[in-house]
């Protein structure tokens, strides 16, 4: 009884901090506006399965993708683990779920074997982090305080499949050796625990105690820390890539407000019946984190900052300062800095900076060919080039601001009808003298 109550405590103290930070999080997108309609579950729940659940885009770097891979089935198995144990500990019983029968033996079993694959792959990203230099986990975004807090997420992995370990190894052998029933099956376990052969029973369950609280500790402290860790994505990647967009990648959406005016000017009565007269004046684009989509904004919170997105970008390639994943962490940086004086004052609140230029260059904008090749890479299916061309807009729309080539082609298409500079008279000037000649 008094386990079950300081496991009550300890829980409640955990759902506690975890539900003010998810209320946090609610009003920070309440902040930001409306992006699409969710629709087409089929084709969602087809393409999460493949790209979330079946890894198909970290896959794309073999070895180290199955790595991951095993890290995220892993921890896929081992979460049914962690709700039995939330039962036991409220409960006060011992592996509640073995009335499942053989199926609670596989997954015993998988979380079992899991827990060794997922510690070897902790062990092997460490290394990498740690002793190997990986460019793409490098760049001017990259602060030690990002390696900091990757290397502490990875640590609090290690020690959890270090405690699970632990607790299922003593629970095998104290089992064992007491002559009780064992539930679950134990395929590393059972081998690692000859190592206790000469301990005691009353050890024995004093060491699996030990692990089992440790581990569950662990899991509420890892639950807390993730949300402002760079780890997010363990809980977010998968609705994510639920709510992707499922347009092609190229496809640039309409701004309607910029639609509205159009309407007005091709038949003013379809404008009016699309938009009330009164209606408040929008802003064109993207100037600030209040002008994000919350799709844009759930996308920060995704992302890995794996650095894939800026290994493949042709303009980082090539030395320009633009880095996909920057503007990620940028988005979600500025949310953090200004979001709660929004929440407190309301949205028209100014703290005397911007997402644009304060955070994010006008330089690393125009860098940006649109080919897409980061959000094709990401393995979380976060859509980059949609800020970038909203945040264009806001440039180009509001104010006025282009590189000069750019502006060439704007006042080309309004005095010519081209991006040319040649009249749509003297268009055909070059082929004047040219001699064609037919071949019967």
């Amino acid at each position: 009884m008094q386990k079950q109550i300081i496991f009550s405590i300890v829980l409640l103290v955990t759902l506690g901090v975890f539900s003010y930070t998810t209320l946090r999080l609610v009003r920070f997108f309440m902040l930001t506006k409306p992006a699409f309609k969710v629709r087409d579950t089929g084709k969602r729940l087809k393409l999460t399965m493949k790209v979330a659940f079946g890894q198909s885009k970290i896959f794309r770097m073999p070895v180290i993708g199955f790595f991951h891979a095993l890290v995220f089935w892993g921890f896929c198995i081992i979460l049914i683990g962690s709700i039995e144990m939330v039962i036991d500990g409220l409960a006060g019983t011992e592996r509640v779920l073995k009335i499942l029968g053989g199926l609670y033996d596989i997954i015993i079993a998988s979380g079992d074997i899991f827990a060794l694959l997922v510690t070897i792959s902790i062990l092997v990203f460490l290394a990498r982090r740690l002793f190997f230099h990986i460019r793409r986990f490098e760049g001017n975004e990259m602060k030690r305080s990002s390696h900091i807090d990757a290397n502490i997420a990875l640590t609090l992995i290690l020690l959890l499949m270090i405690s699970l370990l632990g607790m299922n190894i003593t629970y095998y052998a104290y089992t064992f050796k007491s002559g009780n029933e064992l539930a679950g099956v134990f395929p590393v376990s059972s081998f690692i625990s000859a190592i206790y052969n000469s301990t005691d029973t009353g050890s024995l369950h004093n060491q699996h105690e030990i692990y089992w609280w440790s581990h569950i500790v662990l899991i509420f402290i890892f639950a807390n820390v993730l949300p402002y860790s760079k780890h997010f994505h363990v809980f977010m990647s998968v609705p994510n890539v639920y709510l992707s967009r499922l347009s092609p990648l190229g496809k640039l959406v309409n701004m309607d407000n910029v639609t509205r005016e159009v309407r007005l000017m091709m038949n003013p009565e379809t404008a009016f019946s699309a938009a009330p007269a009164e209606a408040e004046i929008e802003r064109f684009g993207v100037r600030d984190v209040e002008d994000v989509t919350w799709k844009n904004y759930l996308d920060s919170l995704s992302c890995t900052q794996c650095g894939r997105c800026t290994a493949v970008c042709p303009a980082n390639i090539t030395g320009k300062k633009l880095s996909p994943r920057k503007i990620m962490m940028d988005i979600r940086a500025r949310m953090n800095d200004k979001g709660p004086g929004m929440v407190k004052n309301g949205k028209d609140y100014d703290d005397s900076k911007s997402l644009l230029r304060d955070y994010i260059t006008e330089e690393e904008l125009w860098a940006c060919t649109t080919c897409n090749a980061c959000a094709k890479e990401c393995p979380v299916n976060i859509n980059h080039t949609e800020l970038i061309i909203d945040m264009r807009r806001y440039l180009v729309m509001e104010e006025g601001v282009a590189p000069g080539e750019v502006k060439a082609v704007f006042n080309n298409i309004e005095n010519n009808g081209a991006p040319w500079q040649y009249s749509s008279e003297d268009r055909m000037l070059w082929a004047e003298n040219i001699e064609m000649t037919v071949n019967d």
